[in-house]
């Protein structure tokens, strides 16, 4: 069964969720992109690698000895002068970890020179929340708007500021077609909770050359492929929804 949303399900940008839907979002875009471009283009699924270092504040125990057996002074020179000897207790450290974060991007390239023609991403809260994540992502950004490679960039959240526009989209959710050839200027599709995703046109090489991607299409495949409807409703959704969208939401979820 489909998501009883007719847009994005708000219920999927959960945290606990979220990962596991971007993970499967992008396979399923670049299949269905991968149907129609075959063999001319070649569509690869590549990932953004952002690695987290805890702060010296947050360091953990990453572990410790079983059984820890201390000994008194007296006991010691027992032990000495006797012909056993106890192994020295094992110790653990306080270290910093780092968490390493995997976010998958689609890439369309020429069959024949393997050029990178379109970049296509799924935007996550760390693209857009302010840090060193959202830098990098807006460095890699610019690398695309700087050069001969179009940008198709999906927001399907409705939390953390937006990436830069201008004039900043209406709506709770956005997407934006950036044609290499149009620039600066950039087709853009504002969403609001309760509108349809839309079918958006991947560009490729040639002006004005594409191929179509219904993004409703995707998120309905992946939720029932998920079984998403058989878990996210037992947590609100977060950000949280307004009370007039919650009883909305909920009628649609009781269908």
């Amino acid at each position: 069964m489909p998501s009883p949303f007719p847009g994005m399900n708000p219920f999927l940008e959960h945290e606990d969720v979220w990962s596991d839907f971007h993970g499967r979002f992008i396979p399923a875009a670049a299949e269905e992109i991968g149907k129609q471009v075959r063999p001319t283009y070649i569509v690869k699924i590549d990932r953004n690698v952002y690695v987290h270092e805890l702060p010296e504040g947050e360091r953990r125990l990453l572990g410790r000895p079983d059984i820890y057996l201390a000994q008194s002074s007296q006991e010691a020179k027992q032990a000495s002068q006797s012909s056993a000897t106890l192994t020295a207790p094992a110790r653990a450290q306080l270290v910093p970890l780092t968490i390493v974060e995997h976010q998958g991007f689609i890439e369309i390239r020429d069959g024949l020179d393997r050029s990178l023609i379109t970049a296509i991403e799924l935007l996550s809260p760390s693209n857009k929340e302010h840090g060193s994540d959202r830098d990098q992502y807006l460095a890699k950004r610019s690398r695309y708007l700087d050069t001969g490679v179009h940008l198709v960039e999906i927001d399907l959240l409705r939390g953390g500021p937006r990436l830069p526009l201008h004039p900043p989209p209406q709506g709770d959710y956005c997407v934006l077609v950036s044609r290499a050839e149009q620039r600066p200027n950039v087709d853009l599709w504002p969403i609001r909770l309760h509108d349809s995703l839309p079918e958006i046109p991947i560009p490729l090489r040639a002006a004005g050359e594409s191929v179509p991607l219904n993004l409703q299409t995707i998120l309905h495949r992946v939720y029932d492929a998920a079984g998403y409807g058989d878990y996210v409703y037992d947590v609100d959704p977060r950000p949280p929804l307004s009370a007039e969208n919650r009883r909305w939401a909920a009628e649609l979820i009781k269908r």
